[in-house]
């Protein structure tokens, strides 16, 4: 077989090459610079701000330009506000009208107040003179008790369950009457008695105009026919009464005189339990003071409601205010405009950028290095900072912060170590009092 290896001159040249190269950056990881200092790169940083309006609207005047240098609360547009200015003055109309209303809510309140007063002062007025008078009264022999032995809210609560259970029977009395109309037999009864009814009324219409006619003159003719009309009436009458009378003695006539006689006793019954509540409802319990009391409640709600009213147009009125001092806008910081996106003249929705600035004077750096070099690195420790268009000059910089976990390495790392090793992102700021540096530079670091 044919010797497949290279030549031993080759081989020893290619192990000799390997050797010197593991060796090599052997050396280079453990001295990154040529005096032992780390060195990274990156590029030059700063926090880039957004400017967005926060309301929609035209632009009315726009106050800077791209590279100006303007200091916080400095304007740098404004937005058309005649929209909300005619908003705000119907709010301020709604908050004029909710106070007057508040007045007028507050004027009738003071007089049902009054009237309220005025009442109660007339009924414990009232009900003074009576006050004993229950002392006097003689109790039936039926009663263990004397009536003076229940206090006033005793009877008061008694008298009122009287009427519940009273209008209860009353109600029932009714209903079995309507059931005991609506029978098949108590029709023709019915009937008989609603022609009853408009037979008298007919008679008596008749009987008022023939005596009418008794002392007009020359009436004869007059009281002729009244009389014949009379006498048909009269004729009327008797056949209905009649009629009536013979029908008294059905069923259906039994069953609905009955079932009114219970209807007029249990209305009897309730309207007599009625007086005997009233009665007993005197001093700050009788039913003007209530009526007054419910008055000045309702009084209240509407002088509540009034204020509610107030307060949401208030509310309303300070949205709008609010909006309108939005349509300045000014700059968060100092710094410099990056980029301008809008004219006078353009309509901007919220959240559009406007135009974006960034803080000069806090430029940073941030760099990335391996793990065998992160514990060579503090905060608070010095760094030089270089870049391609000052060459010869460099800049300070500190540590400001320093990763707590590792990531793999990102593609614009470039320190010297192994590019597929993980590594620490270490955040430096920059100090440039000239003004020299801009975002984007690339930028050299070496740690001291």
């Amino acid at each position: 077989m044919k010797n497949s290896f290279p030549p031993l001159p080759v081989r020893i040249l290619v192990i000799l090459i390997v050797l010197g190269t593991i060796g090599y950056f052997g050396f280079r990881s453990l001295n990154p610079t040529d005096n032992g200092q780390l060195k990274a790169s990156g590029t030059i940083e700063a926090v880039v701000v957004n400017i967005s309006p926060e309301v929609a609207g035209k632009v009315n005047e726009v106050l800077v330009t791209e590279g100006q240098a303007v200091q916080a609360d400095a304007a740098l547009l404004s937005l058309d506000g005649s929209l909300l200015t005619a908003q705000r003055a119907v709010a301020s109309a709604q908050v004029d009208s909710a106070k007057a209303a508040l007045n007028t809510a507050q004027s009738a309140y003071d007089t049902a107040q009054q009237q309220y007063n005025t009442m109660v002062t007339n009924a414990l007025a009232s009900e003074k003179a009576t006050r004993t008078s229950i002392w006097e009264d003689t109790k039936p022999t039926e009663f263990d008790q004397p009536t003076w032995f229940f206090s006033k809210e005793e009877r008061i609560q008694g008298a009122q369950a009287e009427v519940d259970l009273a209008a209860t029977a009353l109600k029932d009395a009714q209903e079995k009457l309507d059931n005991v109309q609506q029978k098949s037999g108590s029709a023709k009864f019915l009937d008989v008695e609603a022609t009853l009814a408009q037979t008298r009324t007919t008679f008596q219409n008749a009987k008022t105009v023939l005596d009418l006619t008794s002392g007009a003159s020359d009436s004869q003719n007059l009281r002729d026919e009244a009389q014949i009309i009379f006498d048909d009436a009269k004729i009327a009458l008797d056949n209905a009464q009649k009629d009536y009378d013979d029908e008294l003695s059905s069923e259906g006539a039994t069953d609905v005189l009955q079932a009114r006689a219970k209807v007029v006793v249990a209305q009897e019954i309730y309207d007599n339990a009625a007086d005997n509540l009233r009665a007993l409802q005197t001093g700050l319990e009788s039913q003007p003071v209530i009526t007054a009391g419910k008055a000045v409640d309702q009084a209240k709600a509407a002088m509540d409601q009034a204020q509610a009213s107030i307060k949401t147009a208030e509310a309303n009125l300070a949205l709008l205010d609010a909006q309108m001092k939005k349509l300045a806008i000014n700059a968060p910081m100092d710094g410099i405009i990056l980029t301008r996106n809008v004219e006078q003249g353009e309509f901007v929705q919220p959240g559009a950028v406007a135009m974006t600035m960034a803080n000069l004077n806090e430029l940073t750096i941030t760099v990335y290095v391996p793990e065998d070099q992160y514990g060579k690195i503090s905060l608070g420790q010095q760094a030089t900072v270089t870049v391609d268009s000052f060459a010869g000059e460099t800049f300070t910089a500190e540590v400001i912060h320093m990763a707590d976990q590792a990531e793999f390495t990102p593609r614009n790392v470039q320190t010297v170590e192994g590019r597929s090793s993980t590594v620490y992102a270490i955040k430096l700021k920059v100090a440039d009092p000239s003004s020299k540096l801009k975002i984007g530079m690339p930028a050299d670091v070496v740690f001291k």
